[in-house]
């Protein structure tokens, strides 16, 4: 879940009844089309990591990431909990080459994320003990590795209530096609769990759904549902296109079942180079995958905000 703050980017709607709303929505469109022709016009593609241009020269003073490990970037370091990665070969990749209590060999989406708005380069974890009072004006992490599922509408409504106006709720992945569930369930040829990944298509469709719903009921809220399923599973099935080699297995040891405490300095057969990999270890995004498919849903998604 992403959100932004109240006093970042908001929009006042005018007085006028039924001729402003459609001027109101004329005005919007002609903003979102024009944001999609300066995208895919110019000199060409768009670098993964170039700072997005928001509609109307918005801008975003803050990210902040609520989840699991996919995007903590190192709470999982100070509490109690078996899901830990604060040792290599995690972090590997990352500046200075020491393990940060991310799950990858080197930045996380979270970090990608702050990146492409602008905020800053690294998006720190809300416990870390050095946290600055700028570090939480401009956005940290709260997710941690094995955090469990809360429920959507109250935690919503509490963060409308805190003053939050633009959240963004990720969809479940294709979590049928990570290395770990394609060895647990994948049958001999280590295939998609196809169970799994209709488990994630049915709950997303409901989360969709309740995304809907909730907006209705909160005035002046930007309520977005963010698919990375289907980019996920398209990177996973088309990895050369995305500059990839292998999207069967994480970097980590075999890449089949390593993840956590089994993904160690002494995991053999650990790859060289883990940006030829989708998946880190048996269930993370490696870094470049990260870096990769964070861009496209914010691509897909950003004007829906505004």
């Amino acid at each position: 879940m992403i959100a932004t703050a109240r006093n970042g980017v908001t929009f006042k709607k005018e007085e006028g009844g039924e001729a402003s709303d459609q001027r109101e929505q004329i005005l919007r469109s002609e903003s979102e089309e024009g944001f999609k022709k300066e995208r895919i016009g110019g000199t060409g593609k768009k670098s993964s990591m170039d700072t997005t241009r928001l509609p109307n020269n918005e801008t975003v003073p803050a990210v902040i990431i609520f989840g699991d490990s996919i995007v903590d970037t190192g709470n999982n370091n100070y509490i109690e909990t078996v899901v830990k990665c604060d040792f290599t070969p995690y972090g590997r990749d990352f500046n200075g080459g020491k393990p940060t209590g991310r799950f990858s060999n080197g930045k996380v989406a979270a970090d990608f994320l702050a990146e492409i708005f602008g905020v800053k380069k690294i998006l720190p974890a809300y416990l870390d003990p050095n946290l600055q009072l700028q570090d939480l004006l401009t956005g940290v992490s709260f997710a941690s590795g094995g955090a469990g599922y809360d429920p959507l509408t109250a935690k919503i409504v509490e963060l409308y209530g805190l003053g939050a106006r633009r959240i963004g709720v990720v969809s479940i992945p294709s979590i049928g096609c990570v290395p770990s569930q394609r060895t647990l369930a994948g049958g001999i040829l280590r295939g998609c769990s196809e169970s799994a990944n209709q488990a994630a298509i049915l709950f997303n469709s409901k989360l969709s759904s309740q995304m809907d719903s909730i907006n209705k009921r909160l005035p002046d809220a930007r309520l977005v549902y963010l698919d990375v399923y289907n980019p996920l599973l398209a990177i996973i099935q088309n990895p050369s296109q995305y500059g990839f080699q292998e999207a069967n297995k994480g970097c980590c040891g075999t890449g089949k079942i390593e993840v956590s405490i089994l993904c160690t300095s002494f995991s053999p057969e650990t790859c060289s180079n883990a940006s030829e990999y989708v998946f880190w270890d048996s269930f993370h995004p490696s870094e470049q995958a990260s870096k990769i498919l964070t861009p496209i849903v914010v691509d897909d998604y950003i004007y829906k905000f505004f």
